[in-house]
């Protein structure tokens, strides 16, 4: 039987790295969509951040780690893409945390609002993709440095 309230899981949920942006916790990242019990079973419902990201798997198995860690016995969870992530879900904490990591956190899809090294708004896409797949590849024309923007699906 789980003891915990679901704010208790959350809290634990909220200690995960994501295991590409590991600054982030899922919960910050908002992979971590619901959290519900039926019966003595807790249902953890996860979001990847699009259908073919790589640490899906990876994020399955932290999650059951974490819950077996705190005692959790009976537990499931389930993989939806409906509806499908969206980098409006990452908290706002995390923003900041993407941002002093050097990552320039979604802001609009035309591009970020500035370079997360020196704040310059003179910035330029190099790649459409960058570090993964969810992150495009940008140069700040100041300071030079490259930096990835986390893409506005």
């Amino acid at each position: 039987m789980l003891a915990a309230s679901l704010e208790q899981v959350w809290q634990w949920l909220g200690g995960i790295p994501d295991p590409e942006i590991p600054v982030l916790s899922l919960v910050d990242l908002g992979v971590i969509r619901k959290l519900d019990r039926q019966g003595e079973k807790l249902l953890v419902t996860v979001t990847p951040t699009y259908s073919g990201c790589p640490a899906t798997a990876r994020i399955k198995q932290d999650i059951e780690t974490a819950l077996r860690e705190k005692g959790v016995e009976e537990f499931e969870v389930r993989q939806t893409l409906t509806p499908p992530w969206t980098p409006a879900w990452i908290s706002e904490a995390g923003k900041k945390k993407l941002e002093k990591y050097g990552i320039a956190p979604p802001h609009n899809k035309s591009g970020p609002a500035h370079c997360p090294q020196c704040q310059s708004r003179r910035v330029c896409k190099v790649s459409q993709f960058g570090s993964t797949p969810c992150k495009a590849l940008w140069r700040c024309e100041d300071c030079l440095e490259p930096f990835d923007y986390f893409k506005c699906l």
